[in-house]
């Protein structure tokens, strides 16, 4: 049985093993800044893990990554910091490998968008997709600042939602309601690097024909019906509203070329140019290895399993945008590129009930953590936690719990009985197994099982399961071990307590091979002290743990695996968080007052009989949860003292629903219902907008109450 590694071939007789090829991509990091356990849990870990398991399974497997280099953000960064666009990617480029070494995430290349060979392969595929008739040139309106002289990109945009009046609205999404904006729509416009209100003026771009395409994108999507339900909910929405052009070019000097002729101050949209650098990065890897086509055995093989690991945010780029590029390019091109088999895309992972983001203070700094904690207790807990198919998060208190109980009581201190018991009792090696009784043989054929029950969930991308099956069988053994009472039959049976002995030894080989590629270090470790020749990574997934253990092999000293976290040590860390959030919105509001504030412009003017007509009213907020796939949006339920209705509102970022539970609001009581998400809203919460921060309007007067 060769569960997925090889696949057998009959020809004249004779059986031909061929290897599984496999190429494992993560999502871009977006080279503006550090990466956080959310990204890591998200797209990067899970995917170290399944590159780990299937290369001591055999597979021809290469792992791909780099950074996503450009686009406006890094350009506003960037002019912020007084350096240049390359200044800054080459140094968050550092930041984020650096990160990636610690955690012991390895990838075969990680490359970057910026590098000169991502230019060429991006402005090829541009070409190749123009070739083939799927883009399209448009003369469009967009916003332009006199005073900077240029056409703004939608994040150099501020003002007014139209559709929830939220003031700091994005040039391409509101940060109150959550709506993509055109940045045409927004009232009182801003450009935000002079604050100046820029004009509407004509340019020419380049617009990738997705509607166009979408035939074709179903027909490929037809196949995909074993994705994860979360992605193909996703997808599937998206066909049923339908796809539109997107542009592809914009007005910039920051990024790649457009590649047409006569054409300057334009660059390819960075969501296009993105995901071709996992090709470029392959190629840059062929280089790496003295045989520069060898990159087109990954992507351009019909046998290549092509898989992304993303977050739930990149779903549309990775199932629709790049495959649609595929899509057109390979009707021009004779040698056809490989399409994504797989993306088993997870959701958001968050800290302590709250988003990562080191503005407000909510964040772990990984430097001050590493040189604490264990690298293979933050793996174990983030895998332990994997957002699979819902929102998870990360604290203190579990990964603590996590780190004693499992790590070290349960799997920790199985390893150590056995190790410390053999050194006493068996001179520190292997005993015989000597006529074993059926709660022996049971305790073996669990152990040399592990490996085909762990590789079934790890094929299926449920990483979870596959750890709990691993620590599974530590709880097994230590149950087996209490049970078998060593420490008596040494002095009545030496024959059955070496068959104890023997047994957790078959355990531990077992816990070893299969927990290598979550944890490492450790499997390193303890394949070392149980005497093994080489190293456990180079072992087979499925025979190594299967291999009769040699009766007297000498076993190594026996270490602590893990050591216990201190509560209190623990209760400072969440103490510690709590004080670098206070100490954020301190510095928010001291940078407010130390420098020049800008204002929001005011509103065009309203007669009292149009103030009038609104209803404001006192209100208990009762109950408060997130909107699912929103960011955002928290649905609200109130009682406004004479009824109880459901409002949504988009201050998920800077509140938790249990935060919000119990506060006194004021709302807009009358405002015409409205779907946000898909959730109806019958009234609007009021709120101040002081920069990044948000204040709720709030009162000691009853429910009910009307505010006049």
């Amino acid at each position: 049985m060769y569960h997925g590694v090889a696949e057998l071939l009959f020809a004249k007789g004779f059986i031909f093993m061929t290897r599984e090829k496999i190429l494992v991509t993560s999502a871009l990091p977006y080279a503006n800044g550090p990466i956080h356990f959310g990204h890591i849990a998200g797209a990067y870990l899970p995917a170290d893990i399944f590159v780990r398991h299937k290369r001591m399974c055999g597979a021809d497997i290469i792992y791909i990554c780099g950074t996503d280099d450009h686009g406006v953000a890094i350009t506003i960064s960037a002019k912020l910091a007084g350096v240049t666009p390359q200044e800054h990617v080459a140094k968050n480029h550092k930041v984020i490998k650096d990160i990636f070494d610690k955690i012991n995430i390895e990838f075969d290349n990680f490359s970057g968008t910026s590098h000169p060979i991502h230019h060429g392969v991006a402005q090829e595929f541009f070409q190749d997709v123009l070739k083939a008739g799927y883009i399209v040139e448009r003369v469009t309106k967009q916003l332009y600042c006199e005073h900077d002289k240029m056409f703004l990109a939608d994040r150099y945009i501020t003002g007014t939602c139209p559709h929830c009046g939220f003031v700091g609205a994005r040039g391409d999404e509101c940060g109150g309601c959550g709506k993509w904006l055109d940045p045409l729509e927004i009232t009182e416009p801003r450009c935000k690097v002079c604050g100046a209100e820029p004009i509407a003026k004509d340019t020419k771009n380049w617009f990738l024909q997705l509607d166009k395409l979408q035939p074709k994108i179903e027909k490929w999507l037809e196949s995909k019906e074993h994705w994860k339900d979360n992605v193909l909910n996703f997808v599937k929405a998206w066909m049923e509203k339908g796809l539109e052009e997107r542009a592809i070019s914009r007005d910039m000097t920051w990024g790649i070329k457009l590649p047409v002729e006569g054409v300057d101050g334009k660059v390819l949209y960075v969501w296009f140019d993105a995901p071709i650098g996992y090709i470029s990065s392959t190629m840059e890897w062929a280089q790496a290895q003295g045989e520069p086509e060898r990159w087109r055995d990954y992507w351009q093989s019909p046998d290549t399993r092509l898989i992304h690991f993303i977050g739930k945010d990149n779903i549309p780029f990775h199932c629709i945008v790049f495959p649609a590029t595929i899509i057109a390019k390979n009707e021009v091109n004779d040698e056809q590129y490989t399409l994504v088999e797989n993306v088993p895309s997870n959701e958001f992972y968050n800290l302590e009930g709250r988003q990562f983001s080191k503005s407000d203070g909510w964040y772990i700094d990984l430097e001050d953590f590493f040189s604490k904690y264990s690298v293979d207790s933050i793996r174990y807990t983030l895998c332990a936690n994997m957002p699979e198919k819902k929102d998870a998060e990360f604290t203190w208190k579990d990964f603590g719990a996590r780190n004693n109980s499992e790590l070290a009581d349960t799997f920790g201190n199985l390893a150590q009985r056995m190790l410390k018991f053999a050194d006493k009792h068996f001179a520190s090696s292997i005993p015989p197994l000597v006529s074993p009784d059926d709660e022996d043989n049971a305790m073996i054929d669990l152990a040399k099982s592990l490996p085909d029950r762990m590789a079934e969930n790890l094929d299926a991308f449920e990483f979870r399961k596959a750890l709990f099956e691993w620590m599974e069988l530590a709880r097994e053994g230590n149950k087996y071990f209490d049970k078998k009472a060593p420490w008596k039959t040494v002095k009545t049976d030496k024959d059955e307590c070496g068959n104890t002995m023997h047994v957790i030894g078959c355990i531990m080989q077992s816990m070893a091979v299969t927990g290598f590629p979550f944890l490492p270090d450790t499997a390193r470790k303890l394949w070392s002290m149980l005497g093994f020749a080489g190293q456990v990574e180079e072992q087979n997934w499925f025979e190594a743990p299967k291999k009769d253990l040699a009766a007297g092999q000498k076993l190594g000293v026996a270490e602590i695996l893990f050591e216990k976290i201190p509560a209190k040590k623990i209760d400072v860390e969440v103490e510690k968080l709590k004080e670098w959030a206070a100490q954020a919105t301190l510095n928010d509001n001291q940078a407010g007052a130390d420098e020049p504030k800008e204002y929001a412009p005011l509103k065009t003017q309203v007669t009292f009989d149009d103030f009038m007509k609104l209803d404001f009213r006192v209100a208990t907020i009762i109950e408060a949860e997130a909107v699912p796939k929103s960011k955002k949006l928290v649905k609200l339920q109130i009682d406004l003292g004479f009824e109880k209705r459901q409002i949504v509102a988009g201050i998920l970022k800077k509140f938790t629903p249990e935060q919000l539970v119990g506060r006194t609001i004021i709302v807009v009581a009358n405002l015409a219902p409205a779907k946000l998400m898909g959730v109806e809203s019958s009234g609007m919460l009021l709120a101040a907008h002081d920069g990044d921060r948000i204040v709720l309007l709030t009162t000691d007067a009853a429910p009910g109450s009307a505010i006049s």
